[in-house]
C-alpha cells in the first residue's frame, strides 16, 4: 500500500494539544485590570478570539457575508419563465406540424390553439385533453408537466426533485414513482395525526423511514426533526410566494395548484401544511425577502435560498449574545456546520469550553452566581505582568532582566546539607544522585545490565544561602476616579499585582503591603485588587495612606522599609478627630499640612518616599517637590505604559543599593 501525507484540511489540526486557559486568563487578565468584570471580560474574550482561536463576531462576520451571497444568487421567477419557455416552444411545435396541413382538422387545432388562455396555468390545463399532431410538441409539454411535478414537489420537500428525476430516468414507470410519493404523504399525515392524539412512537417513525427514508435526504433522528425540517421549507416557500410580486405570486400559485390537481396530492398537501403551522407557530411564514441577483432561480432554489437565509438570521441572533441569558450553548451546532463548515463548529466547541475549562483548572469561581477571579488566577496575572515588564526591561537593557537565580531566599555559598522538611532551597541534583548512588552500591549489587538509580529521602541535599537583607515594601496606588478618567487606573493596578508578584516569588524574605486610596485608604489584597474598580468619589487621602503604611513598617523594625506613591494629583482630604475625612479642593493648608507631617514621620523611620506622578499637574507638581524636598525620595513622571517598568526597577535597584551596602 502506498501512503500520502499532506496538510489536514477539514477542521483544526487532531494532533494539536488543548487550548491553554492560563494563556485565555492572560487575555482576560488585560479587560479585568482595566476595569471590566471577569463576567464582562469573558464575553469580550469569546466575542474577539484569542490566538489561534475565532471569536464569535469573526463567526458572525462570515454569517452575515453569507447572507449578502445568497441575496446576490438571483430572483425569483425562474419557474415561471422556463413554463412559459417550454409552453411557447410546444405550441410553436405544435402549429409548425399543422401549417403545412391543409385539412379542416388543422384548421380547427390552430384555432383551438389561438383560443388558448394568457394565463399559463389554465392553458396547461386547457391542454390535458387535447391530442398533439406533433411527436415533438407532446414531448415538449411532458416534459413541461414533469418540470412543474418535479419543481412543486421539490419546492415542499428538499431533494424531491433529484428523486423524482432519477425515478423517472431509470424507470419508463413514472406512475409509480407517484405512487410512492403519495403513499408517503398519506402516511406523513397519519403519523402526524397519531403524535397529535399522543399515539405516536418512536418505533412508528423507524418504520416510515424504512419504507419513504429515500424522500428526505438530511435523514432526520425523530419526528421532530422531520416536522422541523419540513416546516422550516414550508414557511421558506410561503415567504419566496409572499416576496414575489401579485403577478408573479398568482400565476407561480396557480402552476403549482395545477401540478397538485394534476397528480393528485392537493389534498394530502394542504392537510400536511396545515399540520405544520399548527405545529410551528413560531416561525416567520409571511415576511418579505429581497434577492438582488440577476440570475432567475427556480421556485425549488430560491425557496432553498430563503429557507438557509433564514437558518442565518436565527445564527446570527443567536452568536450575537445580546439578550438576557444569552449563552453559547443556545447556539446550534448543525447551523453553524451548514452555513461555515466543521471548522467553525470546532472553534465554537472551543469557546464554550474556555469558561468550563478556566472554572476547571482553577481561575475562575462562581461566588453567588457571579465569576470571580480565584488566587490562583491573580497569581496568573501578577506573574504575567511582571514577564511582560522584564520584557520590556531587557528589550531597553535598562534595569534588571530574567535571568535563572539559585535560590529565592539568598546568594549561593557552595556548601550544601541534608534535606529537612520545609526546606526551601535549592536542590543540590550532583550530589542528591551521587548519595544514592555510593547508598545503592553499599546495599546490593545491580542485576547484569540495570543501570538505574533509585532515591531515598535520606540521597537529597540542598545548597546553602546567605540570607538576605529583608525589606518591608509599602506600594501606595490611588483609588481616585481621576485615574479611570486619564485612563492610567489599569495600568496601576498591573503594576501593583506585578510588584507582588516580584516580592512573593523572588524576594520571599520581603514583607509586601498594598494601599489604596481615595477618601479613605485601606489595606488591598491581591485578590480584591484584580477586580477592583477605581472609586466614583471626592478625595485624594494621602494622609491616611501613609498613616497605614507607617503602622505596617513599625512592625517590621528589622526590615529595610521601601515606600512607593502613585498618584496623578496632589492630596485633597485628611482624617479628622473622630474619624470622619474633610474635603477641599483646591486643597487646603490643613490638608498639605497633616499630610506632610507622615511625610516626616516616614523620613524618621529611615523610609525614603519615591513618588510616581500620572500627571503632570501645577498644584501636584509643586506638592512632589516639597515632599521630595523633606524626605529625600525621588520623583519620576512615567507614562501609564512604564510604569511597571518604573516602579520594578526602583524596588530592584533599592535591592541592589542594600545588597552593595551590607
Amino acid at each position: 500500500m502506498a501512503y500520502r501525507y499532506g496538510p489536514y484540511h477539514d477542521g483544526p489540526d487532531p494532533l494539536a494539544p488543548p487550548y491553554d486557559a492560563a494563556a485565555a486568563l492572560d487575555e482576560l487578565g488585560d479587560d479585568i485590570l482595566a476595569g471590566s468584570s471577569p463576567a464582562d471580560a469573558l464575553r469580550s474574550l469569546l466575542r474577539h478570539g484569542a490566538r489561534g482561536l475565532r471569536g464569535t463576531d469573526d463567526l458572525l462576520r462570515q454569517v452575515r457575508e453569507r447572507r449578502r451571497a445568497l441575496r446576490e444568487r438571483g430572483r425569483f421567477g425562474g419557474t415561471l419563465e422556463r413554463a412559459r419557455a417550454l409552453l411557447d416552444k410546444a405550441i410553436g411545435e405544435e402549429r409548425a406540424a399543422l401549417f403545412p396541413d391543409p385539412s379542416d382538422d388543422a384548421r380547427l387545432r390552430e384555432a383551438e390553439l389561438d383560443a388558448l388562455p394568457s394565463d399559463p396555468a389554465r392553458a396547461i390545463r386547457a391542454l390535458s385533453d387535447y391530442q398533439w399532431r406533433s411527436a415533438q410538441a407532446r414531448q415538449t409539454y411532458e416534459e413541461l408537466k414533469n418540470l412543474l411535478r418535479e419543481e412543486v414537489l421539490d419546492t415542499q420537500f428538499r431533494g424531491m426533485r433529484d428523486a423524482l428525476r432519477q425515478l423517472r430516468e431509470g424507470s419508463p414507470q413514472a406512475t409509480e414513482a407517484m405512487r410512492a410519493v403519495k403513499d408517503m404523504l398519506a402516511d406523513l399525515n397519519e403519523m402526524l395525526a397519531a403524535d397529535e392524539r399522543g399515539e405516536h412512537t418512536q418505533e412508528q417513525f423507524e418504520q416510515f423511514m424504512a419504507k419513504h427514508g429515500h424522500f428526505f435526504p438530511d435523514h432526520p433522528a425523530n419526528l421532530d426533526e422531520l416536522v422541523d425540517s419540513l416546516a422550516r421549507r414550508a414557511a421558506a416557500m410561503e415567504r419566496m410566494l409572499a416576496s414575489m410580486s401579485r403577478e408573479q405570486r398568482e400565476e407561480l400559485a396557480a402552476l403549482m395548484a395545477t401540478a397538485m390537481e394534476d397528480m393528485g396530492l392537493a389534498a394530502e398537501m394542504a392537510r400536511l401544511n396545515e399540520a405544520l403551522r399548527r405545529r410551528r407557530p413560531d416561525l416567520d411564514w409571511s415576511s418579505r425577502a429581497r434577492l438582488r441577483g440577476n440570475d432567475p432561480l427556480s421556485a425549488p432554489d430560491a425557496t432553498s435560498v430563503l429557507e438557509e437565509m433564514a437558518d442565518l438570521e436565527e445564527l446570527e441572533a443567536s452568536l450575537s449574545q445580546d439578550y438576557p441569558g444569552a449563552s453559547l450553548d443556545d447556539v446550534d451546532e448543525e447551523a453553524v456546520r451548514r452555513a461555515l463548515g466543521r471548522a467553525a463548529v470546532d472553534d465554537l466547541r472551543r469557546l464554550r469550553e474556555i469558561e468550563r475549562e478556566l472554572e476547571r483548572q482553577g481561575y475562575l469561581r462562581r461566588e453567588a452566581g457571579r465569576l470571580e477571579l480565584t488566587p490562583k488566577a491573580v497569581r496568573r496575572l501578577g506573574a504575567t505582568a511582571l514577564r511582560r515588564i522584564f520584557a520590556s526591561l531587557q528589550a531597553s537593557r535598562y534595569g534588571d532582566h530574567d535571568a535563572p537565580r539559585a535560590g529565592a531566599a539568598g546568594e549561593l555559598t557552595g556548601a550544601s546539607r541534608p534535606w529537612e522538611f520545609g526546606d526551601e532551597q535549592p536542590i543540590d541534583v550532583v550530589r542528591t544522585v551521587r548519595n544514592a548512588i555510593l547508598r545503592g552500591a553499599a546495599t546490593h549489587r545491580p542485576a547484569r545490565g540495570r543501570r538505574s538509580v533509585r532515591l531515598a529521602v535520606e540521597d537529597f541535599e540542598v545548597v546553602e544561602t546567605e540570607r538576605r537583607t529583608a525589606a518591608a515594601v509599602c506600594l501606595l496606588v490611588d483609588l481616585s476616579w481621576s485615574m479611570t478618567l486619564r485612563g492610567t487606573w489599569g495600568a496601576a493596578k498591573t503594576t501593583a499585582l506585578a510588584l507582588h508578584s516580584l516580592v512573593t516569588t523572588r524576594f520571599p524574605q520581603d514583607a509586601l503591603q498594598i494601599i489604596g486610596f481615595s477618601n479613605y485608604a485601606r489595606v488591598l489584597k491581591p485578590t480584591d485588587l484584580a477586580a477592583l474598580d477605581a472609586e466614583m468619589v471626592q478625595g485624594t487621602n494621602l494622609q491616611h495612606a501613609l498613616l497605614i503604611a507607617g503602622r505596617f513598617l513599625d512592625r517590621h523594625p528589622e526590615y529595610e522599609p521601601v515606600v512607593m506613591v502613585v498618584t496623578d494629583g496632589e492630596p485633597t482630604a485628611h482624617l479628622l478627630p473622630d474619624g470622619d475625612y474633610a474635603f477641599d479642593w483646591p486643597p487646603s493648608r490643613q490638608t498639605i499640612a497633616l499630610t506632610l507631617a507622615e511625610v516626616d514621620k516616614m523620613t524618621r523611620r529611615g523610609a525614603t518616599l519615591n513618588v510616581f506622578m500620572l500627571a503632570d499637574d501645577p498644584g501636584l507638581v509643586e506638592f512632589v517637590d516639597l515632599l521630595a524636598k523633606r524626605n529625600g525620595g525621588r520623583v519620576f513622571a512615567p507614562s501609564g505604559d512604564k510604569l511597571g517598568d518604573y516602579v520594578v526597577s526602583d524596588y530592584l535597584r533599592s535591592r541592589r543599593g542594600r545588597r552593595a551596602a551590607s
